[in-house]
């Protein structure tokens, strides 16, 4: 499993990802001349470009890498000689999984480098009015990294199930999209505001959604970084402890899946 993982990380290597990553990392460059036109929080807009910059890529990396892990190597005729070698299916997916993963986190600590030095950058220009909470905003990309790969893990068990890359990425995406706002939803069907709009069977079909589908509004922490609010420990916990049993759930299907899988 682990020699896969390095296999998958050199593969994603010699695809020049990492170099057009770099690329992108060039507009933390522009970051600081950006926030400039900020007169009155230049730092925390600073921050912000950077936070949303790195999200924006992990993003784009996640849907794709993914989407089109699994199903690169089956187009391509590479899983036949691989699976015919002495490595079972579940151990070639974990570690197709965590070869991206590793990657996922090293692009999380190549771009969060960048992104600390935009924003001192920033800071040194025009002063901000308060102190720059320098850890949050570490914790805000970590936290970001772990919400991404847990959608690589939901991208690459819709890839197991699907001929074709179009329902992983879009599916995905989809994901991503009802994940980020699926807490806003939950606790707008349990206010006083929707108890006489909705039915009971609708509030019961979203409270089963909710459930199903991935909470990835704890992960958000921008807003702390951003302002230097204080974490909240115990939901700092709660999110980790979601990361691990939610990303276990999704591979356990993934590998039942593809187990299943006639190749």
């Amino acid at each position: 499993m682990f020699e896969m993982s390095r296999i998958t990380i050199i593969g994603i290597f010699r695809d020049r990802v990492f170099q057009g990553i770099i690329g992108l990392a060039i507009l933390f460059l522009f970051i600081p001349s950006a926030a400039s036109f900020s007169m009155r929080q230049v730092t925390e807009l600073a921050i912000t470009l950077s936070l949303s910059l790195i999200s924006a890529i992990l993003l784009l990396l996640a849907v794709f890498l993914g989407a089109t892990s699994i199903w690169k190597e089956i187009e391509r005729r590479y899983s036949y000689s691989v699976l015919s070698l002495p490595l079972s299916r579940p151990s070639f997916l974990l570690g197709r999984f965590l070869g991206i993963a590793l990657f996922m986190a090293l692009t999380a600590l190549v771009l969060g480098v960048a992104a600390c030095l935009s924003i001192m950058f920033a800071s040194i220009m025009y002063p901000p009015t308060r102190p720059i909470a320098w850890h949050i905003i570490v914790v805000s990309i970590g936290f970001d990294a772990l919400k991404y790969i847990l959608l690589v893990a939901i991208a690459m068990t819709l890839s197991t199930v699907s001929t074709s890359f179009f329902l992983p990425i879009f599916g995905s995406i989809s994901a991503f999209l009802t994940g980020t706002i699926s807490q806003q939803v939950y606790d707008f069907i349990r206010s006083s505001v929707a108890e006489n709009t909705f039915s009971p069977f609708m509030k019961k079909c979203v409270m089963i959604l909710y459930y199903i589908l991935p909470n990835l509004a704890g992960f958000d922490l921008k807003v702390n970084a951003i302002y230097a609010l204080p974490l909240n420990g115990n939901g700092v916990l709660l999110t980790v402890a979601y990361f691990v049993v939610y990303l276990a759930i999704v591979l356990s299907l993934s590998m039942l899946f593809f187990e299943r899988r006639e190749i």
